[in-house]
């Protein structure tokens, strides 16, 4: 796809990208994801079984559309998921079927742009890198000697990230205005949470298709401010660690991140972003707890929170059994 989009960049910057997500191939490769997925209907309980019993003229129409200026996202329908370990509920959003595929499609082309600029301690939702690759990451800064953890948590971030900054940051490497028009429209598209309705000023929804590549894209100024300050940084979308070989050292890390995360607009959790000694005390991290043990050994484990859940659901095994289902499966 980057090759496809050369001819478009000057400077650094990229234009006319609206016309390669309307593209039949696009859309169809991005349906392709979505059906993989499955997932539930969106407002218009619309089944992805449905929107692909006449798959041609579906894609047909949202090409047509999306090539007219005429396409608009419809309200993404939002459910509430427990939050493992807590009596906290977790909002989703579920965009319609036709939304997931247009999503999808604008990924695609958005995706190599930033992709290639992204840092390298950077994990979540990228190509080719997972959650097995941060934990194998902390681990082996770890047995490096960084045992100062910032364990940082961002406060509601998907529900916070503010529309215009997010589109600033954007608009440095996008100079389409269509293209550009149109993430906007998706970032202001009514949440419909049972009989109400309203337009969201800041945030993009978790359960949307483009909102982990925006909210990448968001805190990747944070990776690299503290890269270049030569902190060890492990992040997994929005949840991060900071490793660190002195408490003055994680001291300063966290300081740097707060203020960062101030001037972004973001809030690090004051009760629940903290620093750790790991020779006395433990971390969780991606469903996994990290802790040294007497002898000086580290040793790391899925967290209580991952057992339970996977207890839930896989009943009636045995706890060793459950255990290596969760290290087979990280949270």
């Amino acid at each position: 796809m980057l090759t496809a989009l050369e001819e478009g960049v000057k400077g650094g910057v990229w234009f006319s990208l609206i016309d390669k997500v309307w593209t039949e191939r696009n859309l169809l490769a991005s349906y392709s994801n979505v059906a993989a997925n499955d997932g539930a209907p969106g407002v218009d309980h619309v089944s992805v079984e449905a929107f692909a019993g006449d798959l041609d003229a579906n894609l047909a129409k949202l090409a047509a559309a999306l090539r007219g200026g005429c396409y608009q996202p419809q309200a993404i329908r939002r459910v509430y998921i427990p939050k493992p370990g807590s009596n906290e509920q977790r909002p989703l959003g579920i965009p319609t079927v036709r939304d997931r595929v247009v999503q999808g499609a604008v990924r695609h082309v958005m995706e190599p742009i930033f992709e290639k600029e992204f840092a390298e301690h950077s994990y979540g939702f990228r190509p080719g890198r997972g959650c097995k690759d941060a934990l194998r990451r902390v681990d082996e800064l770890l047995k490096q000697g960084y045992v100062y953890v910032v364990d940082a948590d961002l406060k509601s971030y998907f529900d916070t990230i503010p529309h215009e900054r997010l589109m600033s940051r954007l608009r440095e490497r996008i100079a389409d205005g269509r293209l550009l028009g149109l993430i906007e429209s998706f970032l202001k598209a009514g949440i419909l949470d049972g009989l109400e309705e309203w337009e969201p000023e800041a945030g993009a929804p978790q359960g949307a298709v483009l909102s982990p590549l925006l909210s990448n894209i968001y805190l990747d100024p944070l990776d690299h401010q503290l890269a270049a300050q030569g902190f060890a940084m492990v992040r997994y979308a929005d949840d991060f660690v900071i490793l660190c070989r002195s408490q003055a050292e994680a001291e300063h890390a966290l300081t740097q991140a707060r203020q960062w995360c101030e001037a972004a607009g973001l809030v690090l959790h004051p009760s629940k972003t903290r620093i750790v000694d790991v020779r006395t005390e433990g971390f969780d991290f991606l469903g996994y707890h990290f802790l040294t043990t007497r002898r000086g050994i580290l040793a790391h484990w899925p967290r209580k929170k991952s057992m339970a859940t996977m207890a839930a659901v896989y009943p009636g095994r045995h706890q060793p059994d459950v255990a290596r289902l969760v290290r087979i499966l990280p949270a």
